[in-house]
């Protein structure tokens, strides 16, 4: 039997679409510079800020030039109604932050992003709220998430509530025509290469009507991608940074394991009532039995084993303390209680605490090189299989 960890709190456990041809470049920047600077300013709906983060605290210089892609990311596209997790927002701010780093311009980023349902424990407003109050209850802060220090000493960036970024579209606003381009359906190498669009004081850059990431897509070059995928993950904001150091501090030397189920464990019946699956072998590779066989091969036995799932059956994992020694987010109570406010945090502490393991194991792979729990493929197949859970 191996000995139990110490107890800090309490356990627990297609087809691309076809985009218009554009009117004469000229046209464009009459018809849409003051709609632009107008939608702009309607999107600053919270007070400026007094103050700004690192080097832009001085405000707008002379010569500086902005990229803005909107007040919420993923909006324009499919989720400007309902809310991407924080992975698949994260992919997009990556995409601006890239093409911002492309075009040599300071990114305007989106002070607050949205909280989706499936990843928040917060509830929801009375139907009475108003629409400002239901955001500010379905959304957070993107300084409690990142360290906006940090990301601009690779990219320039400002937040959209900012008094800068108010104070340059008031003033764009009494610049003659054609200061201000609102574009659309143009790639990042027409706005860098014609100058009618290099000298405009803001682009107000309106994406794939799909999500913000599909502008700089590209599964099948990832030598094009400029910022690694890790970027942001890298960026998280220092009181995150603090706590996951803690964590691992009083953990020491550690191993972890991320185990996703509840959200992809979604089966359904097809028409003879037969249960289906998308990842078919998920269920049955992600019960203590299956990861106990799993990482054998990797994690020795007596090894403290840190467990990041969103699996919410109590005691789920207990199984496995016959093995390693246990630790959960649940045991660091006291220190990230005081500071969590949403999941979205939660995961980028845990997110640190996976990098800063000695061997990690993935549920599903996502490189080659990648330790997984289950074989099945990530990328939704949209196969729907019956669900496995002997051995095949």
């Amino acid at each position: 039997m191996v000995t139990p960890l110490p107890r800090i709190a309490g356990g627990g456990g297609g087809r691309k679409p076809r985009v218009p041809p554009l009117p004469p470049a000229r046209t464009l920047l009459t018809a849409f510079s003051a709609a632009a600077a107008l939608a702009v300013l309607c999107l600053l709906t919270s007070s400026p800020a007094a103050s700004l983060s690192g080097a832009w605290r001085s405000g707008a210089r002379s010569g500086d030039k902005y990229l803005y892609w909107g007040g919420r990311v993923d909006c324009p596209g499919k989720h400007c109604g309902s809310c991407a997790g924080l992975g698949h927002q994260e992919s997009s701010l990556r995409c601006a932050l890239e093409e911002a780093l492309f075009l040599g311009r300071i990114f305007v980023m989106p002070s607050r992003m949205c909280l989706s349902s499936v990843h928040n424990t917060k509830g929801g407003l009375q139907s009475s709220a108003t629409s400002k109050q239901r955001w500010e209850e379905s959304s957070c802060a993107m300084e409690s998430l990142y360290d906006i220090d940090q990301i601009s000493k690779i990219v320039p960036v400002i937040l959209d509530n900012s008094k800068t970024w108010h104070d340059i579209v008031s003033k764009s606003m009494k610049l003659e025509v054609g200061s201000v381009a609102h574009v659309q359906g143009i790639s990042r190498a027409e706005l860098k290469q014609n100058p009618l669009y290099s000298t405009a004081l803001i682009i107000n850059r309106t994406a794939s009507p799909l999500a913000w990431f599909m502008e700089c897509k590209d599964r099948k070059n990832r030598s094009s991608v400029m910022l690694s995928y890790t970027f942001l993950p890298s960026m998280p904001a220092k009181k995150l940074r603090d706590a996951a150091n803690k964590m691992k501090e009083i953990l020491g030397d550690y191993d972890a394991i991320h185990v996703r189920r509840g959200d992809l464990l979604k089966n359904r019946k097809d028409r003879f009532g037969v249960e289906r699956s998308l990842h078919p072998h998920l269920d049955r590779d992600t019960r203590p039995d299956y990861i106990r066989k799993r990482i054998a091969k990797w994690i020795p036995p007596g090894r403290t084993l840190y467990i990041a799932s969103n699996e919410r059956t109590p005691g789920f994992f207990s199984p496995l303390s016959d093995r390693y020694r246990l630790a959960y987010s649940s045991n660091f109570s006291s220190i990230l209680e005081p500071i969590i406010e949403n999941n979205y945090q939660l995961f980028m502490v845990e997110r640190l605490m996976m990098q800063g393991a000695k061997t990690f194991v993935k549920t599903m792979r996502e490189f080659d090189s990648d330790l997984t729990l289950c074989d099945d493929p990530k990328k939704n197949t949209k196969v729907w299989q019956r669900p496995v859970y002997t051995d095949d």
